[in-house]
């Protein structure tokens, strides 16, 4: 009987301790946020200033002011 009851409660206290480190661990996961979006701000900006460097680079930029050139005249 006593081994039964030591047993039941080890399962119970294990419960309660397993819970307890799951919830911590969430918490400590949660400065990941921070960091996966400061990655994500700087993956965007080098984006952004890749696209600025191919739309002003000579040939695109002549290409663009020739379609905007040609929509203002209304030619198709």
């Amino acid at each position: 009987m006593y081994k039964a009851v030591r047993a039941r409660m080890r399962a119970l206290v294990c419960g309660v301790v397993c819970r307890a480190r799951s919830v911590g661990s969430a918490r400590r996961d949660a400065g990941m946020v921070t960091s996966e979006y400061a990655m994500g701000i700087v993956a965007a900006v080098a984006f952004a200033v890749v696209l600025y460097k191919v739309v002003t680079s000579g040939a695109v930029s002549a290409e663009l002011q020739a379609i905007v050139k040609q929509a203002l005249d209304g030619k198709a």
